[in-house]
């Protein structure tokens, strides 16, 4: 990086049109991250079809303000409802919630804008000096690199991802499967076609991605039809006093460094950052027992963690063209329809997008802080908006959204078919995540692979003969047993009940009963599996808190 790249980016993110398109993008992200059924997966497919009439810049700006954006609207949820509105924020529940119930709701919800701030300028400033090297290193890669690159980043999202990992593969080999319908680039036969003339072009992404997210998780949350939420709490003051600045500087500096380094793994991102940084404030903590009782720490460091681990999940998307999440999928698919192929070359072809980006995150996370400290009373008041009215604004959208796209009502079909489909895999317990991803990283997959054997003469010795291809199997081989060891111990303890830190009294629903815990959900809204819960012994929080008001 040099100073003129740097002043590039800046001269691109401050033109007034994309200081526009990333506040936009920002405040849909708030709310978003607020409102029962959205997160930033469901809305950025929703938002697909917008870009393809927005400048390249002014769209990705718009689409990286929702991802981050949506990360502080859940946490809203997280304070005031016992509710984690995305699944970075299930670990804010627990101290967050105990805040609210003090009294402190607003303490607790102006610690998280400054941490996550801090956290994402702290990750904007190593993308700034990591992302151009590895993109210059990646340049010197070849098809076995690219093709271990693939397996690496759909192996890890199934270890790390949203349910369990063998549902998770299986996901993962119907998106490749998916994603070879058409016409072969090599031979020219035409593949899983059955005679449609329709699916030689292939399987739009951006059809699959708006059902599986978008009307998918429609017909989900209107069968999941959720109570009124009830406000627990009074918010008060939102700036955190001197105090509660010291108590949580600790927490933010350490959250900042391990959301950095842990978003850059693939599958990885703000959900294994928080947990982890939560795990990590309990044991340096002089006071652990506070912990569940209304720690600040436990609010600052997770938080921090969760915008800094979003952050720099950008890394491997900007670098390497591979996607480390399905909500950087999305972006990736923005990116094709707007004619650029991310990966190493967009450095030097599209210098304005790639500074650009990286610019705007520091200008989002500024205007994030800004917002977020006087408008949090006003955002609060969105989770009252009825599931139906959201449904049928959404599905609206949905269907003229990805008609503009090719003007073709076959794409429409396929949408309303990956509905369906993605309906059903949350009501069996998979996440549809890594059929997405799948979708996107099957072309370079079965691309790299086959030119890798046209280089060895059809030997796979060619995967471990260069340095960097074994380097990546043996790491793959390594989160692989980790994975396996990780369960057989899990499996060789006894199930305990799944209580909270504290107050594990169950909430009383309006007829007299206890209701049935609540799921904590992705951005998609699936449980998450094991394999997303790192092992943390017992300072991880080992399950959601109930609630009355479920997603």
């Amino acid at each position: 990086m040099n100073f003129g790249d740097l002043l590039l980016g800046f001269e691109v993110a401050f033109q007034p049109e994309n200081l526009l398109y990333v506040f936009i993008g920002v405040v849909v992200g708030m709310v978003v991250g607020i409102l029962p059924g959205l997160g930033p997966a469901p809305t950025i497919a929703l938002m697909l079809p917008l870009t393809y009439v927005l400048p390249p810049a002014g769209a990705v700006l718009m689409l990286a303000g929702i991802y981050y954006g949506a990360y502080y609207g859940g946490t809203i949820t997280s304070v005031l409802l016992r509710l984690p509105g995305e699944a970075a924020s299930v670990v804010t529940v627990y101290d967050g919630h105990q805040m609210a119930l003090k009294g402190r709701a607003g303490p607790a919800l102006g610690i998280s804008a400054i941490g996550s701030f801090i956290g994402g300028t702290v990750a904007v400033i190593g993308l700034f000096f990591l992302t151009p090297v590895i993109a210059d290193f990646a340049l010197t890669l070849g098809p076995p690199e690219y093709g271990m690159l693939a397996v690496g980043g759909l192996l890890m999202v199934s270890a790390l991802g949203q349910a369990r990992v063998l549902k998770n593969v299986i996901v993962a080999c119907l998106g490749l499967i998916i994603a070879m319908v058409g016409i072969d680039a090599v031979t020219g036969v035409s593949r899983f076609t059955g005679g449609s003339t329709e699916l030689l072009r292939g399987i739009d992404f951006v059809a699959v991605a708006m059902g599986l997210f978008g009307l998918g998780d429609v017909l989900y949350d209107l069968e999941q039809r959720a109570r009124n939420a009830r406000i627990e709490g009074r918010i008060g003051r939102v700036l955190p006093t001197k105090q509660d600045m010291k108590d949580s500087a600790g927490a933010i500096g350490r959250g900042s460094v391990i959301g950095f380094l842990l978003g850059l793994l693939p599958g990885g991102g703000g959900v294994v950052a928080s947990l982890a940084s939560y795990a990590t404030e309990k044991k340096v903590s002089r006071h652990p027992e506070q912990f569940g009782k209304g720690a600040i720490a436990g609010v600052a460091g997770p938080e921090t963690a969760n915008n800094a681990g979003s952050t720099s999940s950008f890394l491997p998307l900007l670098s390497l063209g591979i996607p480390s999440n399905v909500v950087l999928a999305l972006i990736f698919g923005a990116l094709l329809i707007q004619g650029i192929t991310p990966g190493p070359q967009l450095v030097s072809e599209h210098p304005e997008i790639f500074w650009g980006v990286l610019a705007s995150m520091l200008v989002g996370n500024l205007m994030l802080l800004v917002l977020s400290m006087p408008l949090v009373k006003v955002f609060v008041n969105l989770i009252r908006v009825p599931i139906g009215i959201l449904s049928t604004v959404i599905v609206v959208v949905t269907m003229v959204g990805v008609y503009s796209v090719s003007n073709s009502t076959f794409d429409m079909w396929i949408m309303l078919i990956f509905g369906v489909v993605g309906y059903a895999m949350r009501k069996t317990g998979y996440d549809p995540g890594p059929l997405a991803l799948a979708v996107v990283l099957g072309p370079l997959l079965e691309t790299s692979f086959r030119q890798s054997l046209l280089m060895s003469d059809g030997s796979l010795a060619i995967f471990v003969q260069r340095p960097v291809s074994l380097t990546i199997v043996i790491a793959l081989v390594g989160v692989i047993a980790f994975q396996t060891v990780n369960r057989l111990r899990r499996g060789k303890r006894t199930p305990l009940a799944a209580t909270g830190p504290a107050d594990d009294s169950p909430e009383t629903a309006d007829d007299g009963t206890a209701p049935e815990p609540a799921a904590v959900t992705s951005p998609s809204g699936v449980e998450p599996g094991g394999a997303s819960r790192p092992e943390t012994d017992s300072d991880t929080p080992s399950s959601p808190p109930s609630s009355n008001h479920s997603r």
